[in-house]
């Protein structure tokens, strides 16, 4: 029997971009990758769970900050390789740079130009684990 999973289509490397918007105001906060693990968890945990490509593991978005991705709605695009992510971004900060959104830069004049603030310090989001 086919699952959701069966439907979408894996690139080479077995993974499909994922779009996490926030639910209610359609801002994109990021891009990411998932795998079948990936979005198995995300669906199973009802939170965002990507797949690193630098780490080659799995990460669960807030697991270090605590700035979780809520899942409300999944839905796949018509030519099933890609996923948009619908959530609720708990603490209001997407960015590992602090910002609500990833896309923060804006082209203007030919160069990049950042119009989103910053809504924490990253140090203090990012502090180092005590042993």
């Amino acid at each position: 029997m086919k699952t959701i999973l069966d439907e979408i289509k894996w690139n080479e490397a077995g993974l499909v971009p994922a779009i996490a918007q926030q639910h209610d105001s359609g801002k994109v906060l990021m891009v990411a990758w998932m795998n079948r693990e990936a979005l198995a968890a995300t669906l199973a945990e009802g939170r965002a769970v990507y797949y690193s490509r630098s780490r080659k593991k799995l990460w669960r978005k807030g697991e270090q900050s605590g700035h979780v991705q809520k899942l409300k709605e999944l839905r796949l695009d018509c030519d099933s390789d890609a996923v948009l992510i619908q959530v609720e971004q708990v603490g209001g900060i997407a960015c590992h740079t602090g910002r609500h959104t990833c896309f923060y830069r804006c082209a203007e004049g030919g160069a990049w130009r950042e119009v989103e603030p910053v809504v924490k310090d990253p140090a203090e989001i990012y502090r180092p684990q005590s042993p």
